[in-house]
């Protein structure tokens, strides 16, 4: 072995055991969290990893900057070829090229990829020096860091080529002969003599690896710890629902001290390793419309802060460094995250949904309230009627609850009280039994329904809240409390299938009551509605002249992925115009009224629904379209705040496909 090898050996040897005893600090810190299963279902959780992770699905979603990121991670992948050919240089004086022909491909890629990733940084240095989107304007630590990142890959790269140059010059390549990039390199070096091209090649290697250990070693120090954590964080992402909540046992509830996550210990492991895995991209800041309307959310703080603090309490709590008063002191909630970051969230799942790494921050959001209203009794005002109600009357208002029912009389509906010998039961919500707008959806999707001849009945005053608004609030205890209720009575009438008319309550029925012990066939009404075309048991026979522009409910949508149903029904009406918004589908802006805002007052930055309105009223249409009761008030609202209330209606698809079905009539 030559002094150069031995050299290398040894300082490859270290550089490899400081970065394992980095991995094993950071995965001894996850031990402050709490238990949580997120190793079952290995093939669904390999396929996530393949179009996610390797397939870079969610970064492709923006162009310019996917297709700059899919190119630095396979560049990445692929060019450990190229660090493997400088390892086994510094070892044994060999590169892969002894495997044989092969090797000619593997040259082929690794200049082609090299090359896409200089071009990639120096786009990625342009949009973040010149061309500034807001996503990308960080504090000023994460900005000079992640231009160390940027550029230590840029040198690594020029030094690779450099490496391969020389060797092209000391006639040590094999199959070179396809390195287009590498044989341009050996151009600049080609007067020089045979000493001068073996010192450079020296300089190159010593210079290329040393940056790459050098890259690998300040990883575990950086926002750009994601390069090790992204790709485990995909794979141990949830596969549950989109829209399921995880619950809280409230066995023995005398003896818990605290509800909620008040500090990063009161967090899951997998809620800290989120921490880890954030790159800082700002998508989802970019997509939050809390963030948009100028209020003090932003979901990348709130992960960036869950990774900061976790680094400074842990090692504390696990004994690594002496006790610190200052640090034990603080805690997530109050010193890194405020109340108003916390009650701005409207629950939208936008920031879910655009996370390329799979963050899961609307659970860690709704931990937090957790603690804020079932420990601290810490919440909006607002929200005291609003609890007040639900436990009283069983609905977040305060109108009567034995006047549940009274929006179905003279429809002849029975109650499943009079006779549960039904096939479906209607689930008609709080919106649709008391609100006098919905109650008009309400009778047009009772109507359209008989008209299919679809055997169906209703609960009356023995329906109560689903529990939405209180578990999305915080406040779980009661959430659980009118579930359990809802269950009994589900059983007492034998109800196996569910068609509801508010996507809050689709979402709570179908995706979170089975965690309680209730499993139903459920469905929105305009997934049913459209089944109903189908089958032909409706028929479209009239024709409507209309522009109308659909607006995607969350809860239907990014929770759910209903996003085609009410659209072909729309599309399905002789004369209709369907106009699309810019966000819409999966990208879809939030009405504001998610995550129980509807029942708090909107008191910072410009409300939520105006931007969604003004959006909407950008199309000209003649009507806006909704399936939510939520997103009804709230654009009607907007419509009217816009003073175009006489030239633009909002209305629920029932009610417009109602309007032209064979034998249907407009709800007065």
């Amino acid at each position: 072995m030559s002094l150069q090898n031995l050299i290398f050996l040894i300082i490859f040897a270290l550089s490899i055991s400081t970065f394992l005893f980095n991995a094993r600090r950071l995965l001894t810190y996850l031990k402050i969290g709490k238990p949580e299963d997120r190793f079952d279902n290995p093939t669904e959780r390999l396929k996530r990893v393949f179009t996610i992770a390797f397939g870079q699905k969610k970064l492709l979603r923006e162009f310019v900057a996917g297709w700059m990121h899919f190119f630095i991670f396979w560049g990445f992948v692929i060019l450990l070829t190229a660090i493997l050919d400088a390892i086994l240089e510094g070892l044994f004086s060999v590169n892969l090229s002894v495997i044989g022909g092969f090797y000619r491909y593997i040259a082929f890629f690794q200049d082609l990829m090299g090359l896409l990733v200089i071009l990639s940084i120096i786009i990625a240095l342009y949009r973040r020096y010149i061309q500034r989107p807001k996503r990308l304007q960080v504090e000023k630590t994460s900005k000079i860091d992640a231009t160390v990142i940027l550029l230590l890959i840029f040198f690594i790269m020029l030094t690779m080529f450099g490496t391969y140059a020389t060797q092209i010059n000391l006639g040590d390549a094999e199959y070179y002969d396809l390195r287009f990039v590498s044989l341009e390199f050996a151009k600049i070096f080609d007067g020089f003599g045979w000493d001068a091209q073996s010192s450079l090649h020296s300089i190159f290697w010593w210079v290329h690896i040393l940056l790459v250990l050098g890259f690998l070693n300040y990883l575990p120090f950086s926002k750009h710890l994601h390069i090790i954590t992204s790709i485990p964080n995909v794979y141990l992402s949830s596969l549950k629902p989109q829209g399921r909540l995880n619950p809280i046992s409230f066995e023995n509830i005398e003896n818990v001290e605290k509800f909620g996550a008040l500090d990063v210990d009161d967090l899951t492991w997998k809620q800290i390793f989120d921490g880890y895995t954030c790159t800082e991209c700002g998508r989802c800041t970019a997509a939050c419309p809390a963030n948009i309307t100028g209020k003090p959310l932003s979901p990348r703080e709130i992960i960036v802060s869950i990774r900061k603090r976790a680094f400074e309490k842990a090692p504390i709590l696990l004994n690594l460094k002496p006790q610190n008063e200052d640090v034990l002191g603080k805690t997530l909630l109050f010193n890194y995250i405020t109340e108003d970051e916390l009650w701005a969230c409207t629950t939208c799942m936008a920031c879910v949904q655009e996370c390329p790494v799979m963050i899961e921050h609307v659970q860690t959001i709704i931990d937090m309230r957790r603690y804020l209203v079932l420990t601290e009794s810490k919440f909006p005002s607002e929200l005291s009627i609003t609890f007040r109600n639900l436990e009283n009357n069983f609905t977040p208002w305060a109108f009567s609850h034995s006047t549940r029912g009274d929006w179905a009389q003279g429809l002849d509906i029975k109650t499943l009280a009079e006779d549960s010998n039904v096939e479906y039961l209607l689930w008609v919500g709080c919106a649709g039994s008391f609100d006098a707008r919905y109650k008009k959806v309400a009778i047009s999707v009772a109507k359209l329904l008989k008209i299919a001849g679809v055997s169906f009945g209703i609960l009356g005053n023995e329906e109560k809240c689903t529990g939405d608004p209180a578990r999305r609030a915080g406040n779980e205890y009661l959430a659980q409390m009118l579930i359990q209720e809802n269950i009994q009575t589900f059983s007492k009438y034998n109800v196996k299938k569910i068609i509801t008319i508010c996507p809050h309550c689709f979402n709570t029925l179908k995706n979170e009551y089975p965690d309680f012990g209730g499993n139903y066939e459920v469905y929105h009404h305009v997934q049913f509605l459209e089944k109903l075309l189908i089958e032909g048991r409706l028929k479209i026979s009239k024709k409507l002249d209309a522009k109308i522009t659909y607006h995607d409910s969350c809860y239907l949508g990014r929770y759910n992925e209903i996003y085609d149903a009410p659209r072909d029904i729309l599309g399905s009406i002789n004369g209709v115009k369907l106009l699309e918004m810019k966000r819409s589908r999966d990208r879809g802006l939030c009405c504001g009224a998610g995550g129980a805002r509807m029942f708090m007052e909107e008191k910072i930055g410009k409300r939520i629904n105006i931007e969604r309105t003004e959006e909407a009223l950008s199309l000209n249409p003649d009507m806006i379209a909704s399936a939510c009761p939520f997103c009804m008030t709230m654009l009607t609202d907007g419509v009217k705040a816009k003073d175009v209330i006489d030239k633009v209606s909002v209305k629920d698809v029932a009610e417009i496909l109602l309007e032209v079905v064979e034998g249907g009539e407009t709800v007065a």
